[in-house]
């Protein structure tokens, strides 16, 4: 295991304590492939697959099966999707820890931020058998979305040449074809960011951190990804502010009526042919 790194004043991005220790994200195991010439011994990549650990102030507070790579850009978007954090700033220092059993995302938060999730975790630990502890949780399953900005339009042709862009990005899944990928587009800068993982959400969780720790607004643009679009899909995009998500896959009824309150266009199934807008279609024009 690793020991522990001095804590700084405020996380900046960068190798913390550890990084180096964490295993590698692609492995190759020898199998058999079996084609229409013969069998014949193969090696195969594979992505490694990883419980990654989130703590706060030394409090356990999710574990999530992961990918190990990206990982400071996991631990700011994580934090921020789930509202541990408003701005990584608020990340007082970050250690990646390795154990046996997997990696830890170990971070320290400055004192209001630290105590605004101390007192969240007293209401969540409240009394039970009050009658309302499963409509509190059920409530809390699907929270209230934030409304975004106006933000950007795009024209049909932009959003469909995107799509071969993020594929090329694709270096993990190039060596695997077992991977997810979240990006975001700028018009006039092209694909500015993408982040790979076994996990749909935490490929768009690491996509979000290494944006918000790069400044980079998510009105500016819209984002890519390589997966059908649920609930929770839609309320991190609105968490980063863009106004725009497409998706190859469909998405979920929950997902399309998320989208809807949130002014957010819902853009899936897209293909090189074309694809369908479920909400706010005023986003997408020939002009």
């Amino acid at each position: 295991m690793v020991a522990d790194a001095t804590r700084a004043e405020e996380y900046k991005p960068g190798p913390p304590a550890g990084a180096s220790d964490v295993p590698a994200s692609l492995s190759h195991v020898a199998c058999v492939a079996h084609r229409s010439a013969g069998a014949e011994p193969y090696i195969r990549g594979v992505p490694e697959e990883t419980p990654v650990a989130f703590t706060y102030n030394g409090s356990s507070y999710a574990v999530m099966m992961a990918t190990p790579s990206d990982l400071p850009d996991f631990a700011v978007g994580f934090s921020l999707t789930e509202g541990v954090i408003s701005r990584p700033a608020e990340i007082a220092s970050l250690d990646i820890v390795t154990h046996e059993a997997g990696v830890e995302l170990r971070m320290w938060l400055a004192s209001a931020r630290a105590s605004a999730l101390s007192e969240r975790r007293r209401r969540l630990a409240g009394p039970t058998g009050c009658g309302l502890c499963g409509v509190e949780s059920l409530a809390s399953a699907v929270p209230p979305i934030r409304p975004v900005a106006d933000g950007i339009t795009l024209a049909p042709e932009r959003i469909i040449a995107a799509l071969p862009l993020l594929v090329s990005a694709q270096e993990l899944n190039g060596a695997t074809r077992a991977v997810h990928a979240a990006g975001f587009f700028v018009p006039g800068c092209g694909l500015v960011s993408v982040r790979e993982d076994v996990g749909r959400h935490n490929a768009l969780d690491k996509l979000i951190g290494d944006l918000v720790c790069r400044d980079i607004a998510g009105a500016t643009g819209f984002i890519v990804v390589t997966s059908r679009v649920s609930v929770e899909m839609v309320q991190k995009t609105a968490m980063l502010g863009a106004s725009v998500i497409v998706a190859i896959s469909a998405p979920t009824a929950l997902a399309i009526r998320s989208a809807e309150r949130a002014g957010i266009t819902l853009v899936a199934i897209a293909r090189e042919d074309g694809f369908e807008v479920f909400t706010h279609a005023r986003r997408i024009r020939a002009d």
